[in-house]
């Protein structure tokens, strides 16, 4: 509607135009092109009777554009009613009212075409409310994502504010001064809602474009692949989408490349000769989920398992004891590729790494789940704004830290009796699943050697634990005392603490305290090139 609304406020503005300076190109240029992509749109919409007039009124465009025809004469008020009915039908959709009749303009048109002269009604008893409604504005403004992007700033720095507004409201404890902080915060919450809402575009804008990247590459690979889009109207931040574009990209051409099988391959396997590739976005919580599913021949662990003991990333006693899942994690390890031969499409070292790193830059999360000779699927679940995150607050040391609630799975408080020592490793059973354990300060204080063996024991009293979760991977830290649940502002750190990869940022609470963010994704790599 509302691209459609302006492409009749342009028809007007170059008809006019045209009818000042019948020879001007780029006005009539300019009409043809319009009058061509709203014949185009409104067809593929289903709206055939708008097709229809801007099909007939195109064709007297391209008679005028080619000299077989004048904008004079009896001519220019025909084109120019065309206009007003198309902005009339326009507006119509609309509102959800009936479509005025065609009849007489398609005839007229016709007439113009044959070289006849056309019929003219009086047009003199139009009322006020039909003149007043050609100078209707549209209800889109186009907007230069900077400025967003400045606005959005402002809006993080106002939160952190509000933050210390209601700290000082409390500490002095005046009724007045808590009522105005009570309702400055409310203020400012529906502020921040509304211009990370002005921020979200629909997924489909990015997804519509991958019916011709996955027809190419099926093209190069000799393979039948239909694809099928499902949640285009989900939506999220546009920086978000901005940054994900190359690893979707990479994650289609990657399963029509490896995952899905040629025509003949899949007919001796028993399925359809034709791959079926799914694109699909939905919600959850707080979070965008974005699925790249093939019905392919899915990830052989055995070979992953092989070729990462080939690569050197794990020690064949290791590899043999890693489940499926950790195995998996492998492929994105930097240039990892099963590839077995150079193609345009794979096996150049360029692997699933470079999916991985713009999932961590957001704070998400990348999963994949496989069943062999059944298919594979990838799973981004991305958060639907990068300004402000939802974050766990904890203290260590007497000092304040906080944990993006992304990558945050629990939280449990735990008796030394619920540990055991395995392999120098610290290990608790939580909902079921066995999970390691690690003192935070360890990690954040223990310099370059491993870390200390797990000694039976050596824990006293009651555990607080932040169990997080990275690539399919859990981890438990034990901190001091959790403090509370809250949306944080994450700045990125200055130079060189920038240099840090085990913290993504810092916020300043409430209190004016400078609080540093973990990055979970960094503390999982350091625990794993660690452990004893």
């Amino acid at each position: 509607m509302a691209e459609a609304l302006e492409y009749y406020d342009a028809m007007s503005r170059h008809i006019s135009e045209l009818e000042r300076n019948p020879t001007d190109e780029a006005a009539l240029n300019e009409l043809f092109r319009l009058m061509h992509n709203l014949k185009s749109n409104s067809r593929a919409m289903g709206y055939t009777q708008i097709g229809e007039a801007a099909h007939h009124m195109e064709t007297i465009f391209g008679l005028i554009r080619s000299k077989e025809m004048t904008f004079t004469g009896l001519v220019v008020p025909v084109l120019f009613r065309g206009v007003d009915t198309i902005g009339e039908m326009i507006r119509a959709v609309g509102e959800g009212a009936e479509l005025p009749d065609i009849s007489q303009l398609i005839t007229n048109l016709d007439r113009l075409v044959q070289g006849e002269e056309p019929i003219l009604e009086d047009d003199s008893d139009e009322d006020d409310e039909d003149a007043n409604r050609k100078l209707e504005l549209s209800d889109l403004v186009y907007i230069q994502i900077k400025k967003l992007d400045h606005l959005l700033n402002l809006v993080g720095e106002l939160i952190i504010d509000r933050d210390r507004v209601l700290t000082l409201s409390r500490e002095i404890g005046n009724p007045a001064l808590a009522t105005a902080a009570a309702h400055f915060s409310r203020i400012a919450d529906e502020l921040q809602y509304s211009v990370m809402d002005a921020r979200l575009v629909n997924v489909g804008s990015l997804l519509n474009k991958f019916p011709r990247v996955v027809r190419d590459v099926a093209t190069a690979e000799k393979k039948d692949v239909e694809l099928t889009i499902v949640g285009e109207d989900i939506q999220i931040d546009r920086n978000i989408l901005q940054i994900i574009t190359d690893a979707l990209l990479h994650l289609v051409r990657n399963a029509v490349g490896h995952g899905l099988e040629t025509p003949a391959d899949r007919l001796a396997a028993g399925k359809s000769a034709q791959g079926h590739l799914t694109l699909s976005a939905q919600t959850q919580r707080d979070e965008v989920l974005l699925q790249v599913v093939d019905d392919g021949r899915g990830i052989n662990v055995g070979n992953v398992r092989r070729k990462a003991i080939e690569r050197g990333l794990v020690s064949q006693e290791v590899a043999a004891n890693l489940d499926d899942d950790a195995v998996r994690a492998f492929l994105f390890e930097p240039g990892f590729s099963m590839a077995k031969e150079v193609t345009e499409i794979s096996g150049r070292g360029v692997g699933l790494d470079v999916v991985k790193l713009a999932i961590d830059s957001l704070g998400g999360q990348l999963r994949v789940d496989s069943v062999l000779g059944e298919g594979t699927t990838f799973t981004l679940v991305l958060p639907t704004s990068i300004a402000v995150k939802g974050a766990l607050l904890f203290e260590l040391d007497a000092r304040s830290y906080a944990i993006p609630l992304m990558h945050t799975d629990s939280v449990v408080s735990l008796q030394p009796t619920d540990f055991h020592v395995v392999g120098g490793l610290l290990m608790s059973r939580v909902q079921d699943e066995n999970v390691p354990v690690v003192p935070l300060r360890n990690l954040l204080h223990n310099g370059d050697g491993p870390l200390p063996p797990a000694v039976k024991g050596e824990l006293t009293g009651r555990q607080d634990i932040i169990i997080v979760n990275y690539s399919n991977r859990k981890l438990g830290l034990i901190v001091d005392r959790f403090l509370r649940q809250q949306d944080i502002v994450i700045k990125p750190m200055s130079k060189p603490l920038d240099t840090i990869d085990l913290f993504g940022g810092v916020t300043l609470l409430g209190s004016g305290q400078v609080c540093l963010v973990l990055d979970v994704p960094a503390l999982t790599r350091l625990f794993l090139a660690k452990r004893p």
